[in-house]
């Protein structure tokens, strides 16, 4: 009841969001998402990325520890149909692969499949899939880094003579205290990244030029040395096998979609993005397949057990020479610290989305106004990050991320179906083919995925989330920009319409 005198409340401006039943399901309006593309703390991000650029991100991200590193954990699950396995996986990213390149060239910017939750499912699912988000790409860098090492170790046998001591080159519970490796190449990232993102873009197109060059090499030797016996039983695991081994190699595709956290950095990014996503994982699943074949082809899938440098030990093996194992040893050194840097370029710009939201710090939204990077941000992400590979195995962190990826992309396909059927007509540069089948596909695919990993990967995820869930209840809830009805330092509040 009023009092007298006291006037009535005002109604709400025609075309004004209006407000949601509870605070949980409150959607941030797209195109208050897109105006405050590039807005920082003290600062803007700068757009100078291109989309051959934007490509090669999304291929540095991905094209790494994947077909490096992860195969030799794959093929003994799944024996020469290992091939197969890389399929379905890649399927099921092409599936969340195109509801992520038509939200990205509807929505563009950094905060990829979170941004694309808040505008369609409501703040608490934002915040769940931009904690996933930490787990697929903060965890990742850290899985990327462990793999890094072993190559290393091969790279220095094969020219000096000499390698890293286990006992600071491998985490504890594996014959060591602390990877230092990993934790190096981590720090290393973080100071290119510092510099900025058209400077990051430049040398990371560099590396991935290498990791290409050093996987076609590989095929091309590697394909010398195929014995058709090998192939033989094809799947001696069963379907079982086949999908397990697909479930692990799901993290090869994590990173396709870092190009959709560059989205305010980039120079025409509905045209782009849409394009770098779908090219990237084209270039990637063509290598990852024919790798495959040729490493199952050349060792006997029962000699990959325990292994995280199984392709230059096959180059070693069929050329005869240790020559073009120390080659190939050398292009996956530089393969998989450009994983580590792009990924790690991702995980700091949804960070920064997140904190621009209020849901994290503003220090991760402060952007240097001399670089146009977050440098407080890339700081913080990359100790996190090194600290986890200098002390976590490879193998536990790689299943643990490639749960929070499947979540995420879950997400994203349920995402792309609520946004088509609330904004018909919001212009889209890129549409998914055979809706609504297509994002239903990937769901169903992402599910799947999800089950075929262990039970110890399930609690590990389940802990997670509910750390999350305490972070979010204690402090994003309360400090969103949106509860608060705050907007940016350089743009009002848009209306949804």
């Amino acid at each position: 009841m009023l009092d007298h005198g006291q006037a009535p409340p005002l109604a709400p401006a025609p075309g004004a969001p209006r407000k949601p039943a509870h605070p949980l399901l409150r959607r941030k309006p797209v195109e208050q998402l897109v105006a405050e593309g590039g807005q920082g703390e003290g600062g803007s991000l700068r757009r100078s990325l291109t989309m051959w650029q934007l490509t090669m991100i999304s291929i540095g991200a991905t094209l790494g520890t994947g077909i490096f590193v992860v195969l030799g954990t794959a093929a003994p699950k799944a024996g020469p149909a290992v091939t197969i396995s890389f399929i379905i996986a890649g399927l099921t990213a092409l599936f969340s692969a195109l509801s992520y390149a038509e939200l990205a060239g509807s929505v563009p910017v950094s905060g990829s499949s979170y941004s694309y939750s808040y505008a369609t499912m409501g703040e608490l699912v934002a915040w769940v899939c931009g904690w996933c988000l930490v787990l697929e790409y903060g965890v990742s860098v850290a899985a990327v880094a462990v793999g890094w090492g072993e190559y290393l170790n091969e790279l220095l046998d094969g020219t000096i003579g000499v390698t890293i001591p286990d006992g600071v080159s491998a985490p504890l519970g594996e014959g060591g205290f602390i990877n230092l490796p990993a934790l190096v190449v981590v720090l290393l990232a973080m100071v290119f990244l510092m510099r900025g993102a058209k400077e990051s873009a430049r040398i990371n197109s560099i590396m991935v030029g290498v990791k290409i060059v050093t996987l076609l090499l590989f095929i091309g030797i590697g394909f010398m040395g195929i014995k058709a016996g090998n192939y033989a039983p094809l799947a001696p695991l069963g379907i079982t096998g086949i999908s397990a081994g697909a479930a692990t190699l799901f993290f090869s595709y994590i990173g396709f979609d870092a190009a959709s956290t560059a989205g305010e950095e980039a120079k025409n990014p509905k045209r782009d993005l849409p394009r770098a996503i779908m090219l990237s994982l084209l270039i990637v699943t063509v290598l990852y397949v024919l790798v495959a074949f040729v490493a199952v082809g050349a060792m006997p899938w029962q000699d990959f057990e325990g292994t995280e440098a199984a392709l230059a030990q096959i180059m070693t093996d069929v050329s005869g020479h240790t020559f073009w194992g120390v080659v190939l040893a050398a292009g996956a050194v530089v393969a998989i610290a450009s994983v580590v840097f792009a990924v790690l370029y991702g995980q700091t710009r949804i960070l920064f989305a997140m904190s621009r939201d209020g849901l994290v710090p503003k220090v991760f939204a402060k952007v240097d106004a001399k670089t146009g990077a977050p440098r407080a941000n890339v700081v913080i992400v990359s100790l996190f990050c090194g600290t986890l590979a200098a002390f976590i195995p490879l193998g536990k962190l790689a299943d643990a991320t490639s749960i929070g990826t499947l979540f995420a992309f879950g997400l994203v396909n349920v995402a792309v179906v609520i946004l088509r059927k609330t904004r018909p007509d919001m212009p889209r540069t890129f549409k998914v083919a055979l809706f609504p089948i297509t994002p239903i596909l990937g769901l169903l695919a992402c599910g799947f995925m999800m089950f075929s990993l262990d039970t110890a990967t399930w609690i590990v995820f389940g802990g997670w989330m509910a750390v999350g869930l305490v972070v979010y209840f204690q402090y994003g809830i309360r400090r969103s920009r949106l509860a608060t009805a705050q907007p940016t330092a350089t743009q009002p509040a848009a209306a949804e319409k």
